[in-house]
């Protein structure tokens, strides 16, 4: 958690593909904005030139793609370079960041579905990115079968090379968050992302309301 009164806040957004975090991180961000505070938005993998071209890598990889390894490897290196030419130097301003994925993502999709185990995304975060934390962690569950309805009418069959992977890779990748989530109730806010981005947003709101009257505390 932020220590330094002057110090703004990190949310982050986490949950499987489709669940709605980049529309609930944008709402996120203007409610804060109209309750006068000063929030940047960013998204992971990318938030910098570096970042954004390491998720290029990813997202559409070369070749045959990378292999478990080397991807934990590249979303470490693209998080280290955000959180050092981004997150910290914003937070460090006052402002707060809203982030759509953090570390949380890798461990459940490299750590848990990919295989690798939390121990070695743990490390690669500590030595990348000092180990970084959000103050808060908000976690969008969907049911599975609306999610699928959702990534066909949001890719048209035309996913990356992560987003394509298969209903089970994915099943897993839930599995894993709710894991994560569950083994630090104080970190994570779970949400059910159900129903209207109207609807979604007012329990985030909820969730996130003993933040907001810390606030200069």
């Amino acid at each position: 958690m932020s220590s330094c009164a002057n110090k703004g806040r990190f949310i982050a957004f986490e949950g499987g593909e489709g669940t709605g975090k980049s529309t609930q991180s944008a709402l996120l961000a203007k409610a804060l904005r109209d309750r006068g505070l000063e929030v940047d938005t960013t998204r992971e993998p990318g938030g910098t030139a570096g970042g954004e071209a390491i998720r290029e890598l990813l997202l559409h990889p070369p070749g045959e793609g990378w292999n478990a390894e080397a991807e934990a490897l590249l979303f470490a290196a693209a998080r280290a370079d955000h959180v050092a030419r981004l997150i910290n130097p914003v937070l460090d301003t006052g402002r707060w960041v809203v982030c759509d994925r953090f570390v949380d993502s890798s461990r459940a999709y490299q750590g848990g579905a990919g295989g690798l185990g939390d121990d070695a995304i743990v490390a690669l975060h500590a030595f990348g990115s000092h180990g970084m934390r959000p103050d808060l962690t908000i976690l969008l569950e969907v049911d599975e079968a609306r999610l699928a309805e959702r990534l066909a009418a949001r890719d048209g069959g035309a996913s990356d090379a992560i987003g394509g992977r298969s209903a089970a890779y994915h099943r897993k990748v839930a599995e894993s968050f709710r894991a994560l989530a569950d083994a630090d109730p104080d970190n994570f806010a779970i949400v059910d992302g159900m129903g209207d981005p109207a609807e979604v947003h007012a329990r985030i709101m909820i969730a996130i309301a003993p933040m907001i009257e810390t606030v200069g505390s």
